[in-house]
């Protein structure tokens, strides 16, 4: 597939994918439609290695898929920015694994891989391999994947955890975790199914298990030797890239939703929209506002991509402030959907009316952690006050 197949193939696919948002809201999960129409895409595998029928993609086009999907139906969008980047480590990961997820058993390359990255679960090392134990929350689509991402925490022969902790990312098959019914009850994206998975006293071999640090300090690009620019980019801005660009396609949808509604409306004072001089400002302001939010995110990983095409390693003062362009992109077109929405008047937000859905939305995305400000805007101001590396866990994040 080449990189511009899957926008076009969403594009192809407007009507339908926006028509799921209430089903999928309904089930708490997508829909079976909504999910074969965003396999038909092909986005989920927009990062995913050649070899194994992925586009290796440019992580702009990426994210502008993911803007676009989301714009139509939030969960949707929200499903393939997070399971669409998962491929991406997966390429780093062990062959002989890549080759058991994507080779000619069950869907090959359309086979989908689920998160948390929490480290909620701890590895007891055996003979071979390790025992694996763990809850987590917040799987996004994790009913339609068939292999999973666990974060870990080494832990010694009796299963406690060492100190200090050693991270881990855990690579699962379905058939090794649990994935709990009724566990995903929110105000907004309630159509991603992010639920929760057990994992109980299941196997993992060797070659399943990735120190997250490898991925952190590329190392695990280099052992697996891809040359590729699209693996180049820091982990801390490829993972949180699917997340925030969904936001920004959100707030997009938000206002596409609101501006259809306005055209034909007449405010109870009998005043068309049309012909109201303070809603129009502020119309125009929020579009300029999603706008940037959007340009500067596409403008920060292609930065990072150009960087890696060049054969630059990016230092821990880029990342920092990599992280807070993301994280000042969210809150800004989540502000300025704010501003629309209050200006939608109550019938913008009857239960039928889409601008609604986007706004709960909306401030669900804006609540996951990577879009914590505090801790990242605190170590991308130390690192440019030379103050490096910034103390204990501002690093998680960048």
């Amino acid at each position: 597939m080449s990189t511009g197949e899957a926008l076009a193939a969403v594009e192809e696919r407007a009507e339908k994918i926006a028509a799921s948002g209430p089903a999928n809201e309904s089930l708490g999960r997508l829909d079976d439609v909504a999910v074969r129409l965003l396999r038909e895409t092909g986005v989920i595998r927009m990062l995913q290695p050649a070899e194994h029928g992925g586009a290796e993609a440019h992580p702009r086009d990426f994210a502008e898929t993911v803007m676009r999907i989301a714009s139509l139906d939030g969960s949707t969008g929200w499903v393939a920015g997070i399971v669409g980047v998962h491929p991406w480590e997966m390429a780093m990961c062990d062959a002989g694994v890549q080759e058991e997820i994507w080779g000619s058993g069950g869907l090959g390359a359309d086979t989908w891989i689920a998160s948390p990255y929490a480290p909620m679960g701890v590895l007891r090392p055996i003979d071979g391999g390790y025992v694996f134990n763990g809850r987590w929350q917040f799987s996004s689509g994790t009913d339609h994947c068939d292999w999973i991402f666990l974060g870990a925490f080494l832990g010694d022969e009796d299963g406690q955890a060492l100190m200090p902790p050693q991270n881990y990312h855990v690579i699962l098959p379905r058939a090794d975790y649990e994935i709990v019914e009724d566990t995903w009850d929110v105000v907004g994206l309630r159509g991603t199914g992010s639920k929760d998975v057990v994992v109980r006293d299941a196997f993992v071999p060797a070659n399943r298990v990735v120190a997250f640090s490898s991925m952190m300090d590329g190392s695990a690009r280099r052992e697996c030797g891809r040359t590729s620019a699209t693996y180049g980019v820091p982990f801390t801005t490829m993972f949180p890239l699917g997340i925030t660009s969904a936001v920004i396609g959100i707030a997009e949808g938000a206002l596409a939703a609101h501006l259809a509604y306005q055209r034909g409306r007449v405010q109870i004072t009998g005043t068309r929209v049309k012909d109201d001089p303070y809603v129009l400002y502020a119309i125009s302001a929020a579009a300029e506002e999603i706008k940037a939010s959007r340009t500067a995110l596409l403008d920060n990983v292609t930065r990072f991509y150009d960087m890696a095409v060049r054969g630059e390693e990016a230092t821990l003062a880029d990342r920092a402030a990599s992280r807070r362009t993301q994280v000042a992109a969210a809150w800004r077109a989540v502000r300025a959907m704010d501003e629309v929405v209050a200006r939608s008047g109550g019938n913008g937000l009857r239960m039928d009316n889409p601008i609604q859905r986007f706004w709960r939305d909306g401030h669900m995305g804006l609540a996951h952690a990577i879009h914590v400000p505090g801790s990242v805007f605190h170590a991308a101001a130390l690192t440019e006050l030379d103050v490096t590396p910034p103390p204990g866990p501002m690093l998680a994040m960048i």
